[in-house]
């Protein structure tokens, strides 16, 4: 991956959740974003990032910043607007990545956009299965419990199967292995509260 010029400033998580907040007011949405947030930082910790967890959890936090307001524009607006506020150019390429393919021609290149990407649609698939189960939670929540739903084309519909299957791709990982690091990643942010 060539290297961007990384103009811009950096942004506090306080900062962050602001404009998350900003342009997101349904609670599913800013769940969501508090998920994949806490499911970037878990990844940065175990794949050797933890000295950037801060930043990939801002990545996660901040991917899907205008989905609410601006399904139709989705990982377009958010640049326009994220530049407008004058963050760095790499936070504004990592988190329009996640939409590759989708809306955007901007492919996932490092590690973590290729995280992002493989984990956004999951973790909705994962909190689907897991609000089925007795317990309403991921910690004891199998593969093959997200495995055999993953495969109902029916269930949890706005999960894109596509997306999770090149997102394992794109990592050289088999399903599995990404369904099961992402219920782990779940669970640490589950333990957190």
């Amino acid at each position: 991956m060539g290297e961007i010029l990384n103009t811009g400033r950096a942004v506090s998580r306080e900062e962050a959740w602001a404009l998350l907040s900003e342009y997101n007011q349904d609670g599913f949405h800013l769940k969501h974003a508090q998920i994949v947030e806490g499911v970037m930082r878990y990844f940065a910790h175990t794949l050797g990032f933890s000295q950037e967890a801060d930043f990939w959890a801002l990545v996660g936090l901040l991917h899907d910043l205008d989905f609410e307001r601006y399904p139709d524009q989705h990982c377009i607006k958010q640049q326009e607007i994220m530049r407008e506020r004058g963050l760095e150019e790499r936070l504004i390429r990592a988190a329009a990545s996640h939409g590759y393919a989708l809306t955007v021609d901007i492919p996932p290149e490092h590690l973590m956009e290729k995280i992002l990407y493989a984990t956004d649609e999951l973790t909705g698939l994962i909190g689907a299965v897991a609000i089925m189960r007795p317990s309403k939670s991921v910690m004891d929540l199998e593969v093959k419990s997200v495995k055999k739903k993953f495969k109902s084309a029916n269930f949890a519909a706005g999960c894109s199967r596509e997306v999770i299957e090149r997102g394992a791709a794109m990592l050289g990982w088999e399903l599995d292995e990404l369904i099961a690091q992402t219920i782990l990643a779940m669970r640490a942010c589950e333990e957190r509260g």
